[in-house]
């Protein structure tokens, strides 16, 4: 019998709802799926009740899970490869959490190689990434704007587009006919048919959820308040974000104008929100790919969405349009001690309340008619048939091209420099 090729992982937690949670747990799940793969992971990002490990009811012993505070450490990684000899180490998220991995890369890559799948939000290049990508045998990339990035950044470096995606058997139109009575099922207090804008991101300051609801109030005073709602799917007082409920208490928008859905939903539970809204919206600022657009999309309910990372793929394939993107009316170059520069996107309210207003007075057939274009699009570009395909022809091909322990190959622990 074949020995099972063993892959440790390092990322959000991957039974989380969170973006990086669940497509982590979609690609583990596609190599479990084979039967030749047995899967390590930390599951990071969150805070845990207990830090026993966990197995999974369908996968058993081929996929453990620890629990873990922040995203590990090194101690925690030598503990693994030592007791466990995993053949391939693959991690994902922000390079800011991972400075402490790629510390240790000349203790891990001679063993095995380091497979990190990557986003990054914006431009300029980020040319102090680059001695964190050289640290890896191969980057994969989430969005078009990723991709370019680390080609032009570290182009010797071995790079692979690989979007995010969704589950369109889950994510998909109910029909028209089931979206109206579900709307009349849940909203049994409305009077009129109002006109529905969906939101669903954690409230976090660059979502710029604290602008949503500020404006949303204006584009209500224009429409009228009883014409539309605002359903925001997300924690009102995250400690990351502006307190929106004392915001739409300041606002006046106490009469349902706004609703909160907070809690944690199953996948066809928020395809059924999806179904529900005529519209969604993501204004972040950065975003490196914005997965809730993508969803809507799928379940053929067109988007309005900043022109920035990974969102502006989603809403245009550079011909058709499958919502309204906003350009950015400004690029503010921020940045930190970690991060020395990068733009910050923001919008301008005028060119928001015109996209509202765009898609309020757009008759139902077009919106259907873009939300099935858009359908077609997620299905053709982003479906999860091809998502999980690639995974696995891929992660086969590394352990096949750089090997692991004894097998190990292409990776030299010295460079020739030219001493002045």
């Amino acid at each position: 019998m074949t020995e099972k090729i063993k892959i440790l992982t390092l990322g959000d937690m991957p039974l989380s709802p969170s973006g990086v949670g669940t497509q982590s747990r979609y690609i583990f799940e596609a190599l479990l799926k084979t039967g030749r793969y047995k899967i390590s992971s930390f599951g990071g990002a969150i805070k845990h009740a207990e830090y026993k490990p966990i197995k999974t009811e369908t996968y058993g012993d081929d996929w453990v899970i620890y629990p873990i505070d922040g995203f590990g450490n090194p101690e925690l990684v030598r503990s693994i490869i030592r007791n466990e000899r995993p053949d391939v180490l693959w991690f994902m998220t922000d390079p800011r959490f991972f400075g402490w991995l790629w510390a240790i890369e000349d203790e891990i890559r001679p063993l095995m190689p380091m497979v990190y799948y990557h986003v990054w939000d914006n431009y300029p290049y980020p040319k102090f990434n680059r001695p964190f990508y050289l640290s890896n045998d191969v980057v994969v990339t989430i969005s078009k704007v990723t991709a370019e990035i680390v080609k032009n950044v570290t182009p010797e470096v071995e790079h692979h587009y690989l979007p995010h995606a969704v589950d369109g058997d889950i994510f998909k139109h109910y029909g028209d006919t089931k979206c109206d009575k579900m709307r009349k099922d849940n909203f049994k207090h409305w009077e009129n048919d109002k006109f529905l804008f969906f939101w669903n991101n954690r409230n976090a300051r660059r979502k710029m959820s604290g602008s949503l609801v500020w404006w949303f109030k204006e584009f209500l005073d224009k429409v009228g308040h009883n014409k539309a709602c605002l359903l925001m799917h997300t924690e009102p007082k995250d400690p990351n974000g502006p307190n929106l409920e004392a915001l739409i208490q300041e606002l006046g928008l106490t009469n349902g104008e706004v609703m909160f859905s907070t809690n944690k939903l199953s996948p066809p539970d928020l395809a059924a929100l999806y179904n529900m809204a005529d519209c969604t919206i993501n204004i972040s600022d950065a975003e490196g790919f914005g997965l809730a657009t993508l969803e809507s999309l799928s379940c053929e309910t067109p988007i309005i969405t900043t022109m920035t990372g990974g969102l502006q793929e989603q809403v245009t394939d550079g011909k058709n349009w499958f919502g309204i993107g906003i350009e950015p009316a400004s690029k503010a170059v921020i940045g930190s001690q970690e991060v020395p520069f990068i733009y910050e996107d923001r919008i301008c309210k005028e060119d928001f309340l015109n996209a509202m207003t765009k898609m309020y007075e757009m008759h139902k057939k077009e919106r259907r008619e873009l939300g099935k274009k858009g359908r077609q699009h997620v299905m053709k570009n982003y479906n999860f048939k091809n998502f999980e395909k690639q995974w696995i022809e891929l992660i086969d091909q590394i352990h096949e091209k750089y090997g692991s322990w004894d097998t190990r190959k292409h990776y030299v622990p010295w460079t020739f420099k030219e001493v002045a």
